[in-house]
């Protein structure tokens, strides 16, 4: 993942929170606390029953993780511009080397720096990427469509209800899953080519919306 990307989630989770309250940053919203109730219902997915069978769906498990990673970039954002706070988050980054371990333990461990810090521990969670197999650009490619899609939804009448989630007798996040795989996630404006294929596709799409 390069400061590029890092630079451009940060804006549009800025851009995605100054939708819900324009004066977001103010607010004090409690991100720590939604990152380890995220964290529970991620243990849920992985699995931590002994006396029942269980296999870990990974794939929930890598949706909770993009949710905690909405969550650490709004607290890395109380700490200043994004493209300043890009450029802190690269340098950690850069110094991390992490290898897979015990994930339950490994999670237990984030939950308990959230809560002492009620800061993002961006180390724990690059050893939780690390211990499910997912990299950071899996991480950048599924943030950037889940924030779309969410954005995409408020634009087009979520919240009053006149959204359409099907389209074409299929449900919306298949339609990102297929146009996130023929675009170029490399590209700088990659979640712009994002929205405008979802404008093509929605069924009576405001087209004058960006």
């Amino acid at each position: 993942m390069s400061q590029q990307q890092l630079a451009t989630m940060l804006a549009l989770q800025d851009a995605i929170n100054t939708v819900v309250n324009e004066n977001w940053r103010e607010q004090n919203f409690a991100w720590y606390r939604a990152i380890w109730v995220e964290s529970a219902e991620l243990l849920d997915h992985y699995g931590w029953k002994w006396w029942k069978k269980q296999e870990p769906e990974i794939e929930q498990v890598k949706l909770e993780l993009v949710d905690i990673w909405h969550f650490g970039l709004s607290l890395e954002l109380q700490q200043g511009a994004p493209e300043v706070v890009a450029q802190e988050m690269q340098q950690q980054l850069d110094a991390i080397d992490v290898s897979a371990g015990d994930f339950r333990e490994n999670l237990e461990s984030f939950t308990l720096n959230t809560l002492a810090t009620k800061q993002f521990d961006l180390p724990g969670f690059a050893q939780l990427l690390a211990d499910c197999a997912m990299d950071l650009d899996e991480l950048y490619r599924r943030y950037v469509g889940k924030n779309v899609l969410n954005r995409f939804r408020q634009d087009h009448g979520y919240q009053d209800g006149s959204y359409q989630k099907q389209w074409q007798g299929r449900e919306d996040n298949e339609h990102l899953a297929e146009i996130v795989q023929s675009l170029d996630t490399a590209a700088e404006n990659f979640s712009v080519q994002l929205y405008e294929a979802l404008k093509i596709r929605y069924p009576g799409a405001k087209k004058d919306l960006a």
